[in-house]
C-alpha cells in the first residue's frame, strides 16, 4: 500500500494510521498468544509444563498490553480538542466579546499576573466563586478542555453518569418504598393506597488540585498556547486522584469509591450494599471451569442493567482472563475488533482501570454493570488558578483547583466478583 492509499484510508476512516498500524500488530500478538496458549494447555495434560512456553505466554502477554497501552495514547491524542489561536475557525469568530475579553485578561493573569483584567471582569459578574486570595476562574473553553482531556483518559469518568452543579452538594431523591398499587375491575371501590417513602442521597463535591510550574521564559514565549499548556499540566494528575477515589476512595475529602461500599452476596443482596459473586476459589479462580463465575457475574445483573454493562478490571486481572476459553474451543476475551476500540470478554466491553485491585484472597478485582446508571461523578462548574511567584523561586507556580464528588446512585447497576470460595 502506497503512501497516498495510506492517506486517503486515514482520511476515509478518520482513525490515524498508526492506531491502524498498532492495531494490526496487537491483532498479530494475539493470534500468537492464542497459539502458545494452546500450545501449553495441551503440554499440561501430559506433563507439568514447560517453562519456555510460560516464558513466551509472559512476553506475548507483556506486548499485547503494551500495544494496548499504546492504541490508548493514540486515541487519547486523536480526542484531544485543539484549542489554538485559531479555534475552532467560525465558532472563534462567534464567540461573545465578554468570553474573548475573559480569555484574554486570564492569559494576562497566567503571563504577567496583572489581574486587575479579570478583577473587573468578576466585579461586572458580580463573582462569588473566585477572589484574588483563592484564584481565578478560567475561560469556559479551557474548563471544557479539561474535562474533555479527563473523559479520554479517566477510565471511571468515561462510563459513569456526570453532572455539574454549581452548589458543594448534590442530593439526588429516591424512593425506598413505592405507593402501593393493585388490581381493580371497572366498577370496583378503589381504597386509599399508602404514600411512598422517600429518601436522598448527597454526593459533595470535594477539592481537587494540582500545582504546575512555569519558568519565566515559557510564559514570556507569545508563541505557547497558556490554555493548552495548562490543560496538559494538570490532566494527568486530575486523573490519576480520580481514577483511584472513584474505585476506592473512602469518601473523606474525596470521592467514595464503588469498591469502598459494603459488599454482601449477591443472594442477600439490599439496597445501600454492593451484591458480589464468589470466583469459586481462594485468591484465584476455580480450577475447572474458571469462566462459569464470569457467567455467574454477568447473570448477577438484571437485564436492564447488562444492555450498556462493561467489565472493569486491571492489566493482570485482563492476562488471566485472557486465557480462558468455552466449550467449543473459542477465547472468550477478544481485542478490539477497530483501532481506538475496546476489547472484549463474552461480548461486554472491558474497561481497564488500573486502580482496580490484583487478583488476591477476598479481592474484588472485578466489577461489572452499568456505570452509566450505576455510579454518578458530579462536578462543579469552575476550575480555579491562583498564580504564586514566590513559593519556588524562580519558577511560577499555578495553584489549580476543581471540585469534584462522586458515589454509588443506583446499587443493583454494579456488581463485583469476589475471590473466595463462596
Amino acid at each position: 500500500m502506497d503512501i497516498d492509499t495510506h492517506t486517503a484510508l486515514e482520511t476515509k476512516s478518520g482513525i490515524p494510521l498508526d492506531a491502524m498500524v498498532t492495531h494490526a500488530e496487537m491483532m498479530r500478538a494475539f493470534e500468537a498468544f492464542k497459539e502458545t496458549n494452546d500450545q501449553r494447555l495441551a503440554l499440561d495434560k501430559k506433563q507439568a509444563g514447560d517453562v519456555l512456553v510460560e516464558e513466551k505466554l509472559s512476553r506475548i502477554n507483556a506486548a499485547m498490553d503494551a500495544q494496548a497501552k499504546r492504541l490508548d495514547e493514540i486515541s487519547l491524542k486523536a480526542a484531544r480538542p485543539a484549542l489554538g489561536p485559531g479555534f475552532g475557525g467560525e465558532r472563534h469568530a462567534q464567540r461573545s466579546a465578554s468570553a474573548i475579553e475573559h480569555k484574554q485578561a486570564f492569559e494576562s493573569y497566567v503571563r504577567s499576573g496583572e489581574a486587575e483584567g479579570l478583577r473587573a471582569l468578576e466585579s461586572k459578574a458580580m463573582s462569588i466563586g473566585s477572589n484574588p486570595d483563592g484564584g481565578y476562574i478560567v475561560p469556559p473553553e479551557v474548563e471544557a478542555q479539561i474535562g474533555a482531556r479527563l473523559t479520554a483518559i479517566s477510565p471511571i469518568r468515561s462510563i459513569a453518569g456526570v453532572r455539574t452543579i454549581s452548589s458543594n452538594v448534590y442530593k439526588k431523591p429516591f424512593m425506598t418504598t413505592g405507593p402501593a398499587v393493585g388490581w381493580v375491575g371497572e366498577t370496583d371501590v378503589r381504597t386509599q393506597t399508602a404514600s411512598p417513602t422517600l429518601d436522598s442521597l448527597s454526593f459533595p463535591a470535594m477539592e481537587l488540585y494540582a500545582m504546575p510550574a512555569a519558568t519565566a521564559s515559557l510564559l514570556e514565549d507569545s508563541a505557547v498556547n497558556v490554555d493548552e499548556w495548562l490543560a496538559q499540566e494538570v490532566e494527568q494528575v486530575f486523573a490519576t486522584q480520580e481514577g483511584a477515589a472513584f474505585v476506592s476512595g473512602d469518601g473523606v475529602n474525596k470521592p467514595k469509591g464503588f469498591l469502598n461500599y459494603t459488599t454482601v452476596a449477591n443472594t442477600s443482596w439490599s439496597w445501600g450494599n454492593i451484591g458480589y459473586v464468589a470466583s469459586g476459589a481462594a485468591g484465584a479462580f476455580a480450577a475447572s471451569n474458571p469462566s462459569d463465575a464470569l457467567v455467574d457475574l454477568i447473570y448477577a445483573a438484571k437485564a436492564g442493567y447488562r444492555q450498556n454493562a462493561v467489565f472493569v478490571m486491571n492489566r493482570k486481572t485482563q492476562a488471566t482472563v485472557r486465557k480462558f476459553k468455552d466449550t467449543a474451543g473459542n477465547y472468550l476475551w477478544q481485542p478490539p475488533a477497530i483501532a481506538g476500540g475496546k476489547a472484549s470478554l463474552m461480548t461486554f466491553a472491558v474497561v481497564e482501570a488500573e486502580d482496580m485491585p490484583d487478583i488476591g484472597a477476598n479481592s474484588l478485582s472485578i466489577a461489572f454493570g452499568d456505570f452509566n446508571r450505576g455510579y454518578l461523578i458530579v462536578d462543579r462548574a469552575g476550575v480555579s488558578v491562583l498564580r504564586d511567584p514566590y513559593m519556588a523561586k524562580p519558577y511560577v507556580m499555578f495553584y489549580t483547583t476543581k471540585r469534584v464528588g462522586g458515589g454509588v446512585q443506583d446499587f443493583d447497576a454494579i456488581k463485583v466478583m469476589k475471590f473466595a470460595a463462596s
